[in-house]
């Protein structure tokens, strides 16, 4: 192709102006930084959304439904079926809640603990808790598994005694004395996050009893499909439930993280875009240096016959060039970066003795990446396209030149 050689063969004879060659490298090195970052930062804002998803939302009823009446869940055995009979929910559990005060050698923390049917959600805690742990806390009915933060700060120890302080209300609203169950720490619960300082889990039969509860189960826990589609499924079986219940979903509980990764990736993607445009701006510098200085050049190629179709494609191929390349090595090094961050920031963090992510703080204790093609491709196409439009102006800049002013 003819214009590509004419291309090239003004980029040789460019890379003798130092200053030109300076600011095309430059547009090069800024398209691949700008690629290179957003790729990885995208891997990033994917990792903590497939982290929120695999951890707190495993744990975390994705919706759930609870009764306004004291006495719990009417017709709980009829209403499980009818849900399992409901395409959009993968499972459905009965629960008991209570929020209290646990109490140990004095100490007291608050705690919300969830009464569970142990023998049918082991799997959903497989992960959060030890296979000893879990075996003991299913064979005593008064055992409770407490969350990490929780047992390391009061102290416990497995097998120790505590006492749950569970308020009482009256139909004035006065208080009562708090109701106290003696509860067995049986083990530990591992979410990460603020969680791990909040969470307890007890037998369904022994919190129900706790409250007063006359039938099995206080609500419904629901695990959605997709967990992304629950304040509409939850809105749809809360309205149509026959008996008078509370409603509520992860979305108004856990929803603020989900939406701090949408807000951060929406402005990662919008500032480096903007660093990938300001970097093609270079192009358009560079370009527009170039014509300047080959204008003997196209007026004798003018002369010679050359079409303004040629002299446009020759200048919008040197700077698509320029853009191929740093998309290309930009890409290349986030592909190879991105799927091992973690590992990386790991050596980085034991060598230098730093923590990055408190498990203290945040809901996991690394950073996560999680490299998604979609975004890889998204990123090429953006960056080819700010780099071709870049060069369009001076292409044509190079057009409108005329031989006979250019060789006078």
């Amino acid at each position: 192709m003819l214009a590509l050689e004419l291309a090239q063969k003004f980029r040789k004879t460019r890379s003798q102006q130092r200053f030109i060659s300076f600011i095309s490298m430059s547009s090069t090195i800024g398209i691949g930084l700008g690629c290179f970052v957003l790729i990885v930062l995208l891997s990033v804002m994917n990792g903590f959304e497939k982290e929120l998803t695999g951890r707190i939302l495993s744990v975390v009823p994705h919706g759930e439904i609870y009764s306004k009446s004291e006495s719990g869940i009417e017709n709980l055995e009829a209403q499980l079926y009818r849900f399992s009979q409901d395409s959009r929910l993968a499972s459905v559990t009965p629960y008991t809640g209570l929020t209290g005060m646990l109490q140990s050698n004095g100490e007291l923390k608050a705690i919300s603990v969830t009464g569970i049917p142990v023998e049918q959600v082991g799997d959903k805690y497989a992960e959060r808790v030890s296979t000893q742990d879990w075996l003991r806390f299913s064979r005593q009915s008064n055992s409770l598994i407490v969350g990490k933060g929780i047992f390391s700060s009061m102290g416990l120890q497995v097998g120790d005694k505590v006492q749950v302080l569970i308020p009482q209300t009256t139909h004035d609203l006065t208080f009562k004395a708090p109701r106290s169950i003696t509860l067995e720490i049986a083990g530990v619960l591992s979410v990460g996050g603020e969680l791990d300082n909040q969470l307890g889990l007890m037998h369904l039969e022994t919190a129900s009893n706790a409250i007063g509860i006359s039938s099995k189960a206080q609500g419904l826990q629901f695990t959605l499909k997709d967990p992304f589609s629950t304040y509409d499924t939850m809105r749809d079986i809360g309205y149509s439930y026959p008996q008078a219940v509370y409603m509520s979903d992860w979305t108004r509980t856990q929803g603020h993280l989900y939406s701090d990764i949408q807000l951060v990736r929406a402005v990662v993607y919008i500032a480096l875009s903007l660093v990938i445009a300001v970097a093609c701006f270079n192009i358009v510098s560079s370009l527009v240096m170039a014509v300047r200085e080959k204008q003997a050049s196209i007026a004798i190629l003018k002369t010679m016959g050359a079409s303004d179709s040629l002299i446009r494609n020759a200048f919008v191929l040197q700077g698509v060039i320029n853009g191929f390349i740093g998309i290309t090595v930009g890409v290349t090094l986030a592909l190879l970066v991105a799927p091992n961050l973690s590992d990386i920031v790991r050596v980085i963090e034991s060598g230098l003795g730093v923590e990055i992510l408190s498990g203290d703080i945040y809901f996991i204790d690394f950073l996560p990446s999680s490299l998604h093609w979609q975004d890889v491709v998204v990123t090429i196409v953006v960056a080819m396209f700010l780099s071709v439009g870049a060069t369009l102006y001076p292409a044509q800049k190079a057009v409108n030149i005329s031989p006979t002013s250019a060789l006078h």
